[in-house]
C-alpha cells in the first residue's frame, strides 16, 4: 500500500519558482508606482499651495545632477559587491565576515558621502543651523544645561534650541559635546563619528539574525545590508548613529536570551535605555525588542534572572537624566507643541501618511519590497509552527519564519510611527534604525546579484541625481 505524501511534499503544492519571482516583480513595481505617485502627487501639492516644505517629494532634497570625489569610489565598490559579495558572504569564516561586512559598508557610505565632496558631503553635515554642533558652547555647564534643557524647546521660548537639539532628547546633543571634549572638534570628526559607528548597524543585525534565526540566512543577508541606498543618508547624520545604538541593544538582547547571558542582558538594558534618550521615536523598538524576547523565550523560562539585569540596565540613563534635572516627558510634551508650531503643523498628514512609505522605498529599495512580499508568504505558511521550532519542522522553514517575525515587528514600528503623524517628511532619515530590520528581507529572494544591482543603481543615481539635506 503506498504511503500518502506529506502536505508540504505533493507536487501540486511545491513553490513554484517562476510564479513567486512574478510575484516578486511584482511586488517592486508596486513600490516602484508608490514613489512615482508621491513624486507626481507631492510636485503638484507643492506647486500649488507651498505646505510640503521640500523641493523635491517626497524627499528633502532638490534636483542637482553632479559628480565628484566619491564617484569612481563608490561605482567600483558596488560593481566589487555585487560581483563576490554573496559568494564571500557565504564562504567566509564568521568572525570574518562581520569586519569585512562593516569595513565594506563604512566604505560604501563615505563613498556616498564624498560625492558631494568632503567639506558639503561629511564636515559641514552637522555644522549647519539646524544640527547639534551650533550648541555646543551652551553646554559649558552640562548639569545646568540639562536642567535648563526644556525651556528652550517651544518656538516662543527664549534662545529656542535649533530643530534638531529641540527635536531630541539631550543624549543626542551630548554625545556631539563630549567628543569636543575629548579634542574631536569639529563636524570632520562628528561626521565620521556618524559614519563608522553607523555602519555597525550591519552587523548588529547580522549578529541578531544568526542567533535567532540561522546563519546562512544573516550571510544571505549581509550585501545587502551593505549595499542598502540608506547609505546616501547614512552620510553624514546623527540618525545612522541612532540607528547603531539601537540595532546593539537588540542584539544584546538576542544574545542574552540564547546564550542566557545576564551581562548581555545588563548592557541590552543599558542601550535600550540610552536609545529612548537619543530620540523620542526610537521607544517603538520595543516592538522589536518584543519580538526577540518572543522568539527567545525559552532562553527566559530557564533563566528568568535574565530580566534583573535587563530592567535595572534599562533605568540607568533614565535615572541619570532625571537626576540631572531632565524631564524626558515634560519635554516630549513641549516638543509635540513645537512640533505643531514648525512645519510639522501645516505639512498635510493626508500627504505624507502614504508618501513616507515612498520614502521607506527609496531608503530600502524595490528588493526589500519583494523580500517583504516574500516575508508575508513565510508568515502565512508558518501558521502554528512558528514558535517554538517544531522536531518535524524542516529547519530552514523555522529559521525563515522567525526571521520573517523580526521584520514584521521593525515593520509594524515604522508603520506605529507613520500613523502618530509626528513624522512627516524626512522619514528618509528618521527611519533608518527601522530601516536597517527590513532589509534583511532580501535574504528570502533567490538571484541574489540581481537584486543587489537594482540597489547598488537606485543608491548611485539617489547620491548623483539629487541634493540631499536636513
Amino acid at each position: 500500500m503506498t504511503r500518502s505524501l506529506r502536505p508540504d511534499l505533493r507536487p501540486d503544492l511545491r513553490p513554484d519558482p517562476r510564479r513567486d519571482l512574478r510575484r516578486d516583480l511584482y511586488a517592486a513595481g508596486a513600490a516602484a508606482l508608490l514613489v512615482t505617485a508621491a513624486v507626481l502627487v507631492g510636485r503638484r501639492i507643492q506647486d500649488t499651495s507651498r505646505t510640503l516644505f521640500v523641493d523635491w517629494p517626497p524627499l528633502l532634497a532638490s534636483w542637482g545632477p553632479h559628480l565628484g570625489p566619491g564617484t569612481p569610489a563608490a561605482v567600483l565598490l558596488a560593481i566589487a559587491t555585487v560581483a563576490y559579495g554573496p559568494a564571500l558572504a557565504t564562504r567566509l569564516p564568521w568572525r570574518a565576515l562581520l569586519p569585512l561586512t562593516w569595513g565594506t559598508a563604512t566604505a560604501w557610505i563615505c563613498s556616498l558621502a564624498l560625492i558631494d565632496g568632503w567639506d558639503r558631503g561629511i564636515a559641514h553635515r552637522l555644522t549647519t543651523r539646524y544640527e547639534y554642533l551650533q550648541v555646543i558652547d551652551r553646554f559649558d555647564d552640562i548639569p545646568a544645561a540639562l536642567r535648563d534643557f526644556t525651556h528652550h524647546i517651544l518656538l516662543d521660548s527664549p534662545d529656542n534650541w535649533p530643530a534638531h537639539i529641540a527635536g531630541h532628547p539631550p543624549a543626542a546633543t551630548l554625545t556631539f559635546v563630549l567628543l569636543d571634549r575629548i579634542g574631536l572638534r569639529g563636524g570632520g570628526w562628528a561626521g565620521m563619528w556618524c559614519i563608522t559607528v553607523g555602519a555597525t548597524a550591519c552587523v548588529a543585525v547580522l549578529v541578531t539574525i544568526r542567533v535567532l534565526a540561522d546563519e546562512s540566512l544573516a550571510r544571505r543577508a549581509a550585501p545587502f545590508l551593505v549595499l542598502a541606498p540608506a547609505a546616501v543618508w547614512m552620510g553624514t547624520s546623527a540618525d545612522a548613529y541612532f540607528a547603531a545604538v539601537a540595532a546593539w541593544a537588540v542584539a544584546l538582547l538576542a544574545l542574552a536570551v540564547t546564550r542566557r547571558s545576564l551581562w548581555w542582558a545588563g548592557g541590552s538594558g543599558l542601550l535600550f535605555g540610552l536609545t529612548c534618550y537619543l530620540s523620542y521615536g526610537l521607544t517603538l523598538v520595543a516592538l522589536i525588542a518584543a519580538a526577540v524576547l518572543v522568539l527567545g523565550r525559552q532562553g527566559i523560562r530557564e533563566r528568568p534572572a535574565l530580566l534583573v539585569p535587563l530592567l535595572a540596565g534599562l533605568v540607568v540613563v533614565p535615572a541619570a537624566f532625571t537626576l540631572a534635572g531632565f524631564d524626558w516627558w515634560e519635554a516630549y510634551r513641549l516638543l509635540v507643541t513645537r512640533y505643531h508650531q514648525g512645519a510639522g503643523g501645516i505639512r498635510p498628514y493626508g500627504y505624507w501618511v502614504w508618501a513616507n512609505l515612498a520614502c521607506t522605498v527609496l531608503i530600502t529599495g524595490l528588493a526589500t519590497a519583494a523580500g517583504l512580499r516574500r516575508v508575508g508568504g513565510v508568515l502565512r505558511g508558518a501558521g502554528g509552527e512558528l514558535l517554538p521550532r517544531r522536531a518535524d519542522t524542516p529547519h530552514r522553514a523555522a529559521a525563515e519564519a522567525r526571521l520573517a517575525l523580526l521584520v514584521s515587528a521593525a515593520l509594524l514600528a515604522l508603520l506605529v510611527a507613520d500613523l502618530s503623524g509626528m513624522s512627516k517628511a524626512e522619514t528618509e532619515r528618521i527611519w533608518l534604525p527601522f530601516a536597517m530590520w527590513l532589509l534583511p528581507s532580501c535574504a528570502l529572494l533567490p538571484h541574489p546579484r540581481a537584486w543587489l544591482t537594482g540597489q547598488a543603481v537606485l543608491a548611485l543615481l539617489l547620491n548623483h541625481l539629487l541634493s540631499t539635506g536636513w
